[in-house]
């Protein structure tokens, strides 16, 4: 995997208890150029932090001490900026969910493939860097192009006709592309805070939705699932690996 000229020498913080993960994260890392350091806890971090400035950090959620989500806290009110990735096993749902509303720009699942994990990291950065939008500028993704100011979505250049709760789920998720949003932002951004546990209602909306923007519904490419925490609209990126097993739907979204 070469590594584009404007990655050359990222600063990443690794923060994880296990030295077994650290290790192996080390050399595929420092082969892309990218520089390292390294925490064995939160509080570590924070102070390594202070230190020098750096690109992105990834944390491990589950660390003795302050832990990784209080970590969180503090980085984001300190960093408001700073691009996080959280560390998570697989059924810590909730730690995933609470991450990603403290802020935190994404997460990666153990065990996890470098290859991923890099994805991820390289698309955090993207992001933080990117000129800030405009919330009433056109977006264009792939083949879906929105425009917020008319309310107009069209694929192909083919007009898509959208309830106005449809587009409304669409420019939250397109205007966010390649982050999780997760089901009780998206609920509140579009129905309000009272609709943030209404999980099933969301799921009726997306899958009309899917059927409107995706050649094939029950295998989206753009309108992706993060599996019990929240959804993601592909960006340019994601487009080009659809077919990661991450981001596939389960049967429950689908079904109906």
């Amino acid at each position: 995997m070469n590594q584009p000229a404007n990655e050359a020498g990222l600063r990443i913080l690794v923060v994880d208890d296990e030295p077994a993960i650290r290790r192996a994260l080390r050399p595929p890392l420092m082969e892309l150029g990218f520089q390292i350091a390294e925490a064995s806890r939160g509080e570590e971090a924070l102070v390594v932090l202070r230190s020098a400035p750096y690109d992105a950090v990834l944390l491990d959620v589950n660390m003795p001490g302050i832990g990784g989500i209080e970590t969180l806290r503090r980085i984001r009110a300190a960093s408001p900026r700073l691009p996080v990735l959280m560390l998570t096993v697989r059924d810590q749902e909730e730690d995933k969910v609470e991450a990603l509303e403290l802020g935190a720009d994404d997460y990666v699942t153990k065990p996890f493939s470098t290859r991923e994990l890099i994805a991820r990291i390289r698309s955090a950065v993207r992001r933080m860097r990117a000129p800030a939008r405009r919330e009433d500028a056109p977006i264009e993704i792939g083949e879906i192009h929105l425009d917020p100011l008319k309310r107009i979505v069209t694929r192909r250049g083919e007009a898509i006709k959208l309830t106005r709760k449809e587009f409304d789920i669409l420019y939250c998720l397109m205007s966010r592309a390649g982050r999780v949003v997760t089901y009780a932002k998206l609920l509140t951004a579009v129905w309000g805070a009272d609709f943030r546990e209404e999980v099933e209602y969301l799921r009726t909306f997306m899958r009309q939705l899917r059927k409107k923007i995706e050649d094939d519904p029950s295998n989206p490419v753009y309108l992706l699932t993060d599996v019990s925490v929240g959804y993601r609209f592909a960006d340019a990126p994601m487009l080009k690996d659809a077919g990661n097993e991450g981001t596939k739907e389960p049967e429950s979204d689908t079904a109906g």
